[in-house]
């Protein structure tokens, strides 16, 4: 069981196209599974295949199509699995359209989650937390956050202060392996924080393993994120020698993170 599990509920990565994670939820013994952001079907599908489990639910986070393609092939082959998603008629084949403070229980798992808003990476963007674990999409990135798509940066800003405020031990689980790519802009941010550079160095060990850098637990975000870091006096003179001028509060600093890594980072 993984540290701030509640349960034995077994997360597994999928991975798609060049840099997705699909997660793969399972409960030892039983045969049903859900999946999170299922971009593509075949890996899915390949996954559940040698397994020898079925699909009981999906679960979508937001609209893009990297997390909604393989959707309609998956409810092709298992045309009794659910799938949970935010109110977005851009989502196909939704059975049970969620939001705010909702409360989910996955067929087939027993297990609970319960819903949160967490707009602006989209207007429409949620985020499942349960069992000691947080499936945030493209909301916060490891080491780092999603762009802004048709949400706003102030959305995204109070979305990520709503995430910091969870439990630290919290794992989160995003849907792209970006880790080391973020942690190069959070040299630019803080150089000298000594826990990023350690995380650093991890997580080039584990990518030339083949392993992925996610999930990670909230508190090792909370110490080498700069999205995350937005109160740090470290981060604040980053993104104020970026802005040129003072910045009124954490809101105003993330924007200004963001508009930084946008134009001279990415």
């Amino acid at each position: 069981m993984t540290e701030g599990r509640t349960s034995d509920l077994q997360i597994t990565p999928i991975p798609a196209f060049s840099d997705n994670y699909i997660w793969l939820l399972r409960q030892p013994g039983q045969r049903q599974a859900a999946v999170v952001d299922p971009g593509e079907a075949e890996p899915v599908r390949a996954a559940l295949d040698q397994a020898g489990i079925a699909l009981s639910a999906i679960l979508i986070t937001h609209h893009h199509p990297d997390h909604t393609g393989g959707v309609a092939e998956l409810i092709g082959a298992f045309p009794d699995a659910a799938v949970i998603a935010p109110h977005d008629r851009r989502i196909r084949g939704v059975t049970q359209a969620v939001a705010e403070a909702d409360q989910i229980t996955l067929p087939g798992l027993g297990l609970s989650f319960e819903v949160l808003e967490i707009p602006g990476h989209t207007a429409t963007h949620i985020a499942y937390l349960g069992d000691g674990a947080l499936f945030c999409g493209d909301t916060l990135f490891m080491a780092g956050c999603g762009r802004v798509f048709d949400g706003s940066a102030e959305q995204l800003g109070a979305s990520l202060l709503r995430i910091a405020a969870l439990p630290p031990e919290t794992l989160c689980y995003c849907a792209h392996e970006y880790t080391l790519v973020n942690l190069g802009f959070a040299a630019w941010v803080e150089p000298d924080n000594e826990r990023r550079q350690a995380r650093l160095a991890e997580a080039e060990r584990l990518r030339a393993a083949g392993r992925p850098t996610v999930p990670a637990p909230l508190a090792l975000e909370l110490a080498t994120n700069p999205f995350l870091r937005t109160r740090e006096p470290a981060v604040v003179a980053a993104a104020e020698g970026f802005a040129g001028h003072r910045l009124r509060d954490e809101i105003e600093v993330f924007a200004a993170l963001r508009r930084w890594k946008d134009t001279e980072y990415d």
